[in-house]
């Protein structure tokens, strides 16, 4: 369902889904089987150990494939996030060629509250001024390669997330409104939440 949002967009000349290595050849069956009309936009190459290697594979996949990288835009996105829109997956695209970087949110609901040894609250952040992270996160992808090299072991150990490793480096990445359809299925409830939501 997921590579068939970005498939059906007709706005992208590539869609690569990375996957553990021991999963890449029945990834690809998968595709072959529920999407075989995209077989030339979609390919399939293995992931790293943590995001940011998975994302650098990503990079290193176009760079030395038929692609230009010159100028090009990187969408990145969770598999696991079926619902993406086509909106978000337009305005991911403007914000990242117009900013360089952007990450997909959605207002927070719940009172977010902080806690410093996870016994007693430290602190309650104003909800007015806090986002929840969704996917997905887009890029300029030279900046985004030139940004990941620069990181020490040190610091990409630590800076999982690639807009937050853009945010401390001081370069301002955007916010594209998201929606809260595009859930993430993490536990077995969500997934039957997505069933409902597919029969709906």
């Amino acid at each position: 369902h997921t590579v068939e949002k970005f498939c059906a967009s007709g706005l992208f000349d590539c869609v690569l889904v990375l996957s553990p290595e021991s999963w890449v050849q029945q990834t690809r069956d998968i595709i072959e089987k529920n999407c075989p009309q995209y077989s030339d936009v979609v390919r399939v190459t293995t992931g790293g150990a943590a995001r940011n290697d998975t994302i650098m594979n990503a990079i290193r996949y176009f760079e030395e494939s038929e692609f230009s990288t010159e100028d090009a835009i990187l969408v990145t996105h969770d598999a696991v996030r079926p619902f993406v829109s086509l909106r978000i997956i337009e305005e991911n695209i403007a914000a990242a060629r117009k900013f360089g970087a952007c990450d997909t949110v959605v207002p927070a609901t719940d009172t977010i509250v902080e806690s410093q040894d996870g016994a007693f609250i430290s602190a309650i952040p104003d909800r007015s001024k806090l986002y929840q992270g969704q996917t997905p996160q887009s890029f300029h992808m030279e900046e985004l390669r030139d940004m990941l090299v620069s990181l020490s072991d040190e610091e990409s150990a630590v800076l999982t997330d690639a807009c937050k490793a853009f945010t401390l480096r001081g370069h301002k990445v955007a916010l594209v409104r998201g929606d809260v359809s595009n859930i993430k299925i993490t536990y077995p409830q969500d997934l039957r939440v997505a069933e409902a939501m597919l029969e709906g």
